[in-house]
This record gives structure tokens, C-alpha cells and sequence, in this order.
């Protein structure tokens, strides 16, 4: 090789790297992401692997100090996730999933798990804390076949909703407080889909509690969108803040297992007025309405072009609950491009693994299904085409670094003599 070929061999290097990256891109973009309620979603039994080892490893205690409920969050969502395969799996082959959100049920009933709330609150600890707390609970319980339920987990599941219950009863709200003085919706959303739960696995209880809910809420809508409210006065349940993604994303996927046509009306109020295309390169998730501005937070996250990376990926699960399977397969391949996701053979985690709070929302959304009901899919929002633009500048990047030499060859040839 002479000497004046040397250089070219490392832009060869990096071109067929930036080619290859290309590729993968595009296979991404289009190969299946997501398997709906009966299969298992591809790469979440990995990424499980990942979350134990960094749960183990301290990431509760390091999501904690990002947001108030990040030691939390950590577990719930690692527990809940495990559920979902579990209820994929014959109930001889359980085992596993039931250990594991067994595991995180510790972790939540502990004073870690405790330790942002209040035990004065009513229900104790607050509605976000027994809700969650709850659902989980209910999950563990659901895995478990009918007749063989450990006697204690049904005696504290059976409390647990008679407390939240009763609670929602005598208030003058229908948005318990998660703090003191501060009520979120979809806490309460998250807490009154458990008690819906519990009329499935227990003998039914809170049917005119849920219908009570379901009619004050409607009337307590954010006046903007129609929707429930991102923030609620914790004395009149009136909207204090602008309905937002950040909260709907996770509100749309309980409210279908409170009462599926009311949260099918929600979905498409929700999909219509969040749901978009910024730059024509992807579904995301806006986390204010379309024509409204405002700022981050801990919930949201940044906000580049107005869009929330948090609410984009719980849409994802909240849709394919709503058996949206459209829009959940394109936010699940749109995050296998955008999500950087790396594998071995046993793990799988996105971004690196720099933020294990991000991979337990994306494993968590896309193992969702309903757990009560039995929604009717919504008419499509998103067609496959949305892939093209992206699809498009993936072939010019692949393409892009051969132009010189391809270039370099066009001129060598039409500088060479014609005949022999």
C-alpha cells in the first residue's frame, strides 16, 4: 500500500461505521418494538436484568435524590413490570415474576419507601404512596391463581383498599392529597384503578365509590383541554393547573380500568391536543397543550421544542393499554433510534444506563394491558409513513460519507482515454 493510500484506510474506517450506525438505525425504526398483551415485548426481560443490578447497586437512593419519589418510582416500576410478564406466563411459570414484585413490595413497605410521606395523611402515607402501593399489591395478587393466594398479601390488599375507600368516600374531592395541602389527579386515578382491582379479585366493594369518582371528576375538568387537570385545589378538587403530559400520559393508562368509555373519550382528547410530529421526524409528546407554552419541572423534565421525553415514553404504555397499537408501536420504535439503547447478551438499557429511571418507565410501558377491562381500540392516529423523513435522512447519513470517493471515481473515470 503506498504511502498516499495511508489516510484513506481510517475515513473507510469511519465511513463504514457511520454507514453501519445508519442501518441499525433504520432496522430499528422499522422492526417490531412492541407485542401487544399475550406476547412477551422484545428486550424487557433484558433490561429487567439491568434494573435489578442497579437497584442493587443503589440506583433507588440516586433516583431519590433527582425527585421526590425517585427511590420509589425505581421499584414500583420494576415490580409492576415484572407483572406484566408474569400475567403473559402460564400460572405454573410465575415463579419468578411473583419473587420479584414481592421483592419491590418490600422496598416500597419499607422507611425508604416511606420516607417522602406523611403517616398522618389520610390514607396514611397519602394517596400516591397506598395507591401505587396498592396496584402492586393487586398485581402480586393477580399472579397468583385463585384458591392458592397467600392469605396475608389478600388480608393487607383487602385493608389497604378499605382505608383508600373510605377515604374517597368522606372527602369533598374527588383528588385525595399526596402531600399535605397538594393533590395530583392522577394519584387518585392510579388509587381508585386499585380499588376497580380489587372488586376483580376479591368479593365486590366499591362499584358506588367508582361511580361517586367518575361523576365528580367529570365535572371537575380542566376548562382548556377537557381533561383532568395536571394539579387539583386539594379542598374543591377545582383545576389548579393546566392539564399536562407528564401527568395525562399515566392518567389515560388507569382510567381505562376505572371505566373504559369515559377514558376512551380522555385518550382522544389527550392523543388530539399532546401528540405530534415536532419537525416531522417522530411522535412525541408535547407536555402542554398544542398553542401553549410553559416551564419543565422534575415531572416533565426538559422540554426541547415544547416535547417531554418522560410523557412520550409512559404514552407509549398508556396507548397500547388503550389498544392504540398504531401509536404505541411508533413511540416504541421511535425510542429504539432515539433511546440509544445498548445490549449484551443478558442486559439491555437505554441512554447507556445513565438514568435506570428511564429504563423502568420504557419496560413498564411496554408491557402495559389493561388489568380490569376491555377497551375498544380507538380509530388509528398514525400511519406507518410517519418513518419516511426519518427513514429518508438515515440513507442520506449512510450515504453521505462515500460521496467523495464516489466523486473522486466519476472524475478519475471521465479523465481516462476512450479506445484502446
Amino acid at each position: 500500500m503506498s504511502s498516499s493510500r495511508v489516510p484513506r484506510v481510517p475515513r473507510r474506517i469511519a465511513a463504514a461505521l457511520i454507514t453501519l450506525c445508519a442501518v441499525i438505525g433504520a432496522v430499528r425504526l422499522v422492526v417490531p418494538a412492541t407485542a401487544g398483551p399475550v406476547e412477551e415485548p422484545p428486550g424487557v426481560r433484558a433490561q429487567l436484568a439491568f434494573l435489578r443490578s442497579a437497584l442493587d447497586a443503589g440506583a433507588g437512593d440516586e433516583a431519590q435524590a433527582l425527585f421526590p419519589e425517585g427511590y420509589f418510582f425505581l421499584h414500583a416500576l420494576y415490580g409492576l413490570a415484572w407483572v406484566e410478564l408474569g400475567l403473559r406466563e402460564p400460572p405454573a411459570a410465575r415463579g419468578q415474576a411473583l419473587k420479584e414484585a414481592r421483592w419491590a413490595l418490600t422496598r416500597l413497605d419499607s422507611p425508604s419507601g416511606r420516607a417522602p410521606f406523611s403517616a398522618a395523611m389520610t390514607p396514611p402515607y397519602g394517596v400516591f404512596y397506598q395507591g401505587w402501593c396498592n396496584w402492586l399489591r393487586g398485581g402480586a395478587l393477580s399472579l397468583q391463581p385463585e384458591g392458592e393466594r397467600d392469605p396475608a398479601e389478600l388480608r393487607r390488599f383487602a385493608g389497604d383498599s378499605a382505608a383508600l375507600g373510605r377515604a374517597f368516600d368522606a372527602a369533598s374531592t374527588p383528588y385525595l392529597t399526596a402531600y399535605p395541602g397538594q393533590a395530583w389527579p392522577v394519584d387518585s386515578t392510579v388509587a381508585m384503578a386499585s380499588l376497580r382491582l380489587h372488586d376483580t379479585l376479591l368479593p365486590p366493594r366499591y362499584a358506588a365509590t367508582a361511580t361517586r369518582w367518575l361523576d365528580r371528576t367529570r365535572r371537575l375538568l380542566d376548562p382548556r383541554t377537557g381533561l383532568l387537570p395536571h394539579r387539583a385545589d386539594p379542598d374543591t378538587g377545582a383545576p389548579a393547573e393546566v392539564a399536562r403530559g407528564s401527568s395525562q400520559s399515566m392518567i389515560q393508562r388507569f382510567l381505562v380500568d376505572i371505566d373504559p368509555v369515559f377514558a376512551a373519550e380522555q385518550y382522544l382528547r389527550f392523543r388530539d391536543r399532546y401528540v405530534g410530529t415536532p419537525l416531522g421526524l417522530g411522535p412525541a409528546v408535547r407536555e402542554y397543550p398544542e398553542g401553549m407554552d410553559g416551564p419543565g419541572d422534575v415531572d416533565s423534565g426538559p422540554l426541547p421544542l415544547g416535547v417531554s421525553l418522560s410523557a412520550t415514553a409512559v404514552t407509549l404504555g398508556a396507548a397500547q393499554t388503550q389498544g392504540d397499537t398504531a401509536l404505541a408501536a411508533a413511540l416504541a420504535n421511535y425510542g429504539e433510534l432515539a433511546g440509544l439503547p445498548v445490549g449484551t447478551p443478558w442486559t439491555k438499557r437505554y441512554a447507556f444506563g445513565l438514568v435506570p429511571i428511564g429504563d423502568a418507565f420504557l419496560a413498564w410501558s411496554k408491557t402495559a394491558r389493561p388489568w380490569v377491562a376491555k377497551p375498544s381500540p380507538p380509530p388509528p392516529g398514525i400511519s406507518w409513513w410517519w418513518r419516511v423523513p426519518l427513514l429518508s435522512l438515515l440513507v442520506v447519513l449512510g450515504g453521505a460519507p462515500w460521496l467523495p470517493a464516489l466523486l473522486r471515481h466519476r472524475r478519475r473515470l471521465s479523465r481516462r482515454p476512450d479506445g484502446p
